[in-house]
C-alpha cells in the first residue's frame, strides 16, 4: 500500500508532506470531457488556443488539479474545501507534481493543507489550499483491517466492518 495510507495509519502531524506525480495525455483531457461535459475548444482545437495565447492544446484545470484527489483519496480526507489558482497551463505530455503539505490539524480531527504543483520545468502552475476531516481512530482501525486483508484500494468492498475492540469482522 501507498506510504501515505500508511502514514496515516500511523498518525498523521502537522507538516506532514505528500507527494505524487502524473504525465498527462491527450487521452485523458478526452476522458476527462466526456466525465465533466467541458468541451471548450482550448482542449480540442490548436487554432483556437492559439487564439488564447497558448502554444498548443491544453489539459483542463481540473483534470490536472485532481492529482489532489489522489492524496487525498489515500488518507481518507473528508473534504470540505477546495481553492485552486490556476497559474500556468498543462499541455499534453507535462508531467505534473503534486505536493501536499499539512499546514494546520486539531484534535477533532479537522486539518487544512497546502498543496503546490509543478512541471517538469519546476514551474508553480496550481496553488491550492483544502480543509477537511481526517481519519480518526476508528477510521484508522477500519484502514488498517482493509491492509491486513490485502485489499488496498477498497475498490469493490463493503463486506467488512470494525468491532467496538478495533477487531474487524463480516458484516
Amino acid at each position: 500500500m501507498s506510504y501515505i495510507r500508511e502514514k496515516t495509519i500511523a498518525g498523521l502531524e502537522l507538516g506532514d508532506s505528500f507527494t505524487v506525480s502524473r504525465t498527462f495525455t491527450e487521452q485523458h483531457t478526452t476522458a476527462f470531457a466526456e466525465l465533466s461535459k467541458d468541451y471548450n475548444p482550448v482542449h480540442f482545437d490548436d487554432h483556437f488556443a492559439s487564439t488564447k495565447g497558448f502554444q498548443g492544446r491544453i489539459c483542463h484545470g481540473l483534470l490536472v488539479a485532481s492529482l489532489l484527489t489522489e492524496i487525498g483519496g489515500q488518507i481518507g480526507w473528508l473534504a470540505s474545501g477546495m481553492n485552486f489558482r490556476f497559474k500556468k497551463p498543462v499541455y499534453f505530455g507535462d508531467m505534473i507534481e503534486c505536493r501536499f503539505i499539512i499546514t494546520e490539524l486539531d484534535d477533532r480531527n479537522r486539518a487544512k493543507a497546502e498543496a503546490v504543483f509543478k512541471n517538469q520545468r519546476n514551474e508553480v502552475i496550481i496553488e491550492a489550499y483544502v480543509t477537511g476531516i481526517v481519519p480518526g481512530p476508528r477510521e484508522k482501525r477500519v484502514l488498517q483491517a482493509m491492509m491486513a486483508e490485502g485489499d488496498q484500494t477498497s475498490k469493490g468492498r463493503g463486506n467488512l466492518s470494525i468491532d467496538g475492540d478495533g477487531r474487524p469482522r463480516e458484516k
